[in-house]
């Protein structure tokens, strides 16, 4: 008969299948089967201070989200400036100009792409410059500190001076800044650490002239470790000594073996964070303090960071143990 289509039995098991299996597939995405579709909340508690003429240090406390929170972007008026991870909720704003008005904004991101709100407006006028501010600020007096948390330390140290005047503090941990407060300031609480974690960290002071003074002395701090977690297998109170020999620096290293219930076979040793050398003893582990000699061939002046971790009576690598800095100099 014209105009009329007969389908088989097997077309509409076929037709019934593939609808089955797409309901299915549709259903499995997000496992309920709905779309993340809800903003995070607006980053709260926003502030901003002038770390020197030309750059800024915005600070937020952390978003929520139903889904999780993977990062945070920083406005500069209408205009995203600085992207950062979930982890941090402070960051740096750089290429700013001197004596000007700027505004601030902080948006929270899911993975699902959903932004929040713009945080509230933070104001800030950067300083004026200082063309005749040619000395650096002097080094910060003894840097201390304490573990309030697993996952926060407070450092304190004391205060630096300038020939014109100190507008920041930098906190560093590894080489890496984390943290400025304004020039008046002696304290900082450093958030966002993991349990049972060695962290080192040193104080710049800074002046409008962008200026920074020598590194504090280093401060090794350990974070206490979550309930239930193993203890650190991080080795202890190293220390270094560098000497000059012909063209070659030697770099003279010594560390407290951690308490592992076995034989510590080699350690891994990094400089600038990238593995260098594997320590393998030639005959029987020491006990107690262990002690190794680097070469090193590098012009004076060359400075590294250093750390080293612990291969593990079971074959896995151990914690890092705190980091050390060294200039090369004869």
């Amino acid at each position: 008969m014209e105009g009329i289509t007969v389908q088989r039995p097997h077309a509409r098991t076929a037709l019934a299948c593939s609808t089955t299996l797409l309901v299915a597939a549709l259903a499995g995405c997000g496992g309920t089967g709905q779309a993340d579709t809800k903003k995070p909340t607006a980053p709260a508690g926003v502030t901003v201070q002038a770390s020197s003429t030309t750059s800024a240090h915005v600070m937020w406390e952390q978003a929520t989200d139903d889904k999780g929170i993977t990062g945070y972007d920083v406005y500069r008026g209408g205009k995203k400036a600085v992207s950062v991870p979930a982890t941090k909720l402070m960051t740096d704003v750089d290429g700013l100009t001197a004596s000007t008005d700027y505004t601030f904004t902080v948006r929270a991101r899911d993975a699902a792409g959903n932004v929040s709100a713009p945080s509230a407006r933070v104001s800030l006028t950067t300083p004026a410059p200082t063309p005749d501010d040619r000395k650096p600020p002097t080094t910060p007096g003894k840097l201390r500190g304490t573990a309030d948390s697993a996952r926060t330390v407070t450092l304190t140290w004391g205060g630096s001076t300038d020939d014109v005047d100190v507008t920041a503090y930098d906190v560093y941990q590894e080489d890496s800044r984390i943290h400025s407060v304004p020039g008046s300031a002696t304290t900082a609480r450093i958030g966002g650490l993991r349990p049972g974690t060695v962290y080192t960290f040193t104080v710049r002071a800074r002046d409008a002239a962008d200026h920074s003074s020598p590194d504090s002395n280093a401060l090794d701090l350990t974070t206490p470790s979550a309930p239930g977690a193993p203890e650190s297998t991080a080795p202890t109170g190293l220390r270094t000594t560098t000497a000059a020999k012909g063209g070659e620096f030697l770099v003279d290293l010594s560390w407290d073996q951690p308490d592992t219930d076995g034989t510590i076979p080699a350690y891994q040793l990094f400089l600038n964070g990238k593995l260098t050398t594997t320590i393998v003893w030639g005959g029987t582990p020491p006990a107690g303090r262990a002690t190794y000699q680097l070469t090193l061939s590098d012009p004076p002046g060359t400075r590294y960071s250093l750390k080293i971790r612990p291969k593990l009576p079971d074959g896995k690598w151990g914690d890092f143990s705190a980091q050390r800095t060294v200039v090369l100099a004869r």
